[in-house]
């Protein structure tokens, strides 16, 4: 029995190119969210461990530290929101819980962007000579990490709930009993492989 398939999840061969969106099977705003999510929240663990230890030589250090992760992620988040707008624009529809929900998923993710470049601002134009992350630095540093944990959520619920720009959702030949990998579009090989109807559940 095999144990391993590889090839299905890399291969590019018939998914469809869809502009800012991705490929068929392929989104980028999911993946590119992690970056700037991953990073405010290192900032929030950075800019609090710098104060807390603002007496200590190495209190600068984190805070630094801090100062380039966000600006990192601040970066990214660039094409995280054009992606994500894009997904927004040409795939939601209005009146629907989907959208309302990407809706408040888009504020949550513009109002963390608003305050991470405030952030960024502050901390390059004011208080980077600083030994250790000030008390507003910190302040803004812990709204955002929640901030974007509570966005993230309403993201990971537009996925994983309502299975939005999930391509298979259902049944798909990929949960059924076989030897043959089975590529985007049911090929495999050049061949169509036709799947099971049987439910999966």
């Amino acid at each position: 029995m095999r144990r391993f398939s590889v090839r299905p999840t890399f291969s590019m061969r018939g998914r469809q190119f869809k502009g800012l969106r991705g490929w068929s099977g392929k989104p980028l705003h999911p993946p590119l969210t992690d970056i700037p999510v991953a990073a405010y929240v290192f900032v929030g663990a950075f800019d609090l461990i710098s104060a807390l230890g603002h007496s200590h030589p190495w209190a600068r250090d984190f805070f630094r530290a801090g100062s380039f992760v966000l600006i990192g992620g601040a970066a990214v988040s660039v094409f995280t929101a054009l992606t994500g707008f894009w997904d927004w624009l040409t795939s939601t529809e209005p009146g629907t819980q989907v959208r309302r929900t990407a809706n408040a998923h888009m504020l949550a993710m513009v109002s963390v962007t608003v305050l991470v470049l405030v952030n960024v601002a502050l901390r390059v134009f004011v208080f980077w000579s600083e030994p250790a992350t000030t008390g507003v630095l910190l302040a803004l540093s812990l709204v955002v990490a929640a901030l974007v944990v509570f966005g993230a959520g309403l993201g990971g619920a537009l996925a994983y709930e309502y299975g939005f720009n999930v391509e298979t959702a259902g049944d798909h030949p990929a949960w059924h009993r076989s030897e043959v990998d089975v590529f985007h579009g049911g090929r495999h090989d050049g061949t169509v492989v036709e799947p099971d109807r049987r439910s999966v559940a």
